[in-house]
């Protein structure tokens, strides 16, 4: 059976290579680590344009969470689009998940990408790590964008909150394993409330 959510990933990275917006580029961060980003097509051309990193919430990948974003801002800046390590293309072998090994990594490949100077948009988990760049790497980073992203929290906010609607932890909720607990997700962290069918629910859950 076809997987609805690949088959639409697929056309929208067909699309965004097609229109000349981005292109995909995977980058060797170091041995064993790699990153994918979606870079600005006209890159090989050497783009005069500023350069802006749209760094992507906890949930599913760069391309998926800005895709109507890159479209508005290509006219006017290099958009770059990272995967953070352990989502999309994004992988190493290293057991550092903390935000300073996100934004080392970005900082690392952005530079192999001959980037120089850049402004950091950063959604939810994105906005921790682009605050964590622009403290680690401030030659880099000249500007931050932050939203829906909760800077100063405790644990015990995070379980309260995730236990009021229907979670035992943060881990579940942001990890769930069923359609429910996805739909559920879904409904804290998207503006519109869409209706999904439970096939796409689980079509996603598979990927």
């Amino acid at each position: 059976m076809v997987n609805m959510v690949t088959v639409a990933w697929s056309l929208i990275s067909w699309t965004m290579k097609k229109a000349g917006f981005v292109e995909p580029c995977t980058v060797e961060i170091e041995v064993g680590t790699v990153m994918r980003f979606w870079i600005p097509s006209q890159t090989i051309s050497k783009s005069t344009k500023p350069a802006i990193v749209l760094l992507h919430a906890f949930c599913a990948d760069g391309l998926a969470n800005w895709m109507f974003q890159i479209i508005s801002l290509s006219k006017n800046y290099a958009v770059y689009v990272p995967d953070f390590i352990f989502f999309g293309g994004s992988t190493t072998d290293k057991l550092d998940r903390s935000p300073s090994f996100q934004a080392e990594c970005l900082a690392k490949g952005l530079k192999k990408l001959g980037v120089e100077k850049c402004a950091v948009v950063g959604l939810s988990y994105g906005g921790m790590v682009a605050l964590k760049m622009a403290e680690l790497y401030s030659e880099l980073v000249q500007a931050v964008v932050i939203s829906g992203s909760v800077l100063a929290i405790e644990e015990c906010m995070v379980s309260r909150a995730v236990e009021d609607i229907g979670f035992s932890s943060c881990s579940e909720m942001l990890l769930p394993s069923s359609t429910d607990g996805l739909r559920t997700l879904l409904s804290v962290t998207v503006y519109r409330n869409i209706h999904f069918p439970n096939c796409m629910l689980s079509d996603f859950l598979q990927i």
